[in-house]
């Protein structure tokens, strides 16, 4: 048994190895090369690589000197308490609408999807310089103008940032709905059997039952848009890392260690989103 055992493990790691190989070559070392040049002052001249240990300057130059940083971290915090929370409540409810017994379901299913397979960085420029990804004649509206008079107000830009990018929020709904949808599918039909003989409502079904059900599909969900939200090809962080890399004043150091800083936002954004919505979950069953 001990031998047999064993030979499964050894025919295991024998399949993940080139997983293995593929990381440490491709990943592993890159990431940490990178972190390395974020503490350098790096030059590439005609003989190869200098580089000069210069401890923090990197980071204290992106809080400190590089405004323009600062200001898109910012804005980029903004936009995406705003754009994540949209997009999974209206993944939920098209899941929900798609999860009924309705005439050309699937083709509904391809229809909200489809954004996904299209809607790459240079597609997405082009529609947005088309104004296509706007409500169309909004600009005629008393209530934009208004919000556009007077952007600089909280509630105001939140508006304004919504009537301007939310087809493009909603375009970011198509594989949170499948997961609902798949979630939703697989849930036991016996429950809501059982409730309906007790007398529950449509609307007790949804948050004693379906609402609760569908929490670790919900966490699911909100890495996912986070993580798709943040490495998007127009995200003007990434732009203004990239423009930073072939600078003469700042380089490949400064630029490295912009995306460490970039990175560490994301993990804390996504360490306080499941955190809260783990303990959400604790609690409700408890």
């Amino acid at each position: 048994m001990k031998r047999l055992k064993n030979k499964n493990s050894i025919t295991g790691w024998l399949f993940v190895s080139p997983w293995i190989i593929g990381f440490l070559v491709f990943t592993a070392f890159p990431l940490l090369y990178s972190l390395f040049l974020s503490f350098q002052k790096v030059k590439i001249t005609t003989s190869g690589i200098q580089t000069e240990f210069i401890k923090f300057g990197n980071y204290e130059y992106a809080f400190v000197v590089d405004g323009t940083f600062v200001e898109r971290v910012t804005t980029y915090l903004r936009e995406m308490a705003i754009s994540v929370p949209i997009i999974i409540v209206f993944s939920l409810i098209i899941a929900l609408l798609l999860n009924q017994k309705i005439k050309f379901r699937g083709v509904f299913r391809t229809i909200f999807f489809l954004p996904v397979i299209i809607a790459s960085g240079p597609v997405i420029k082009e529609l947005i310089d088309q104004g296509i990804t706007t409500i169309p004649s909004i600009e005629q509206y008393a209530i934009y103008q208004a919000l556009n008079d007077n952007p600089d107000g909280f509630f105001n830009g939140i508006l304004l940032y919504l009537i301007k990018n939310l087809i493009v929020i909603l375009w970011y709904s198509g594989v949170q709905i499948l997961i609902f949808l798949a979630a939703l599918q697989k849930m036991d039909k016996q429950i809501f059997e059982a409730a309906k003989i007790d007398g529950a409502s449509n609307w007790e079904f949804f948050w004693k039952i379906t609402l609760p059900n569908l929490l670790p599909m919900i966490v699911v969900n909100i890495i996912y848009t986070i993580v798709t939200y943040s490495i998007f090809s127009l995200n003007p962080i990434i732009e203004h890392i990239q423009k930073n890399m072939f600078k003469v004043d700042t380089g490949f150091g400064y630029a490295s260690a912009l995306s460490w800083i970039y990175f560490l936002i994301i993990a804390a954004a996504l360490a306080i989103t499941v955190g809260a919505m783990t303990m959400k979950r604790k609690k409700n069953y408890s």
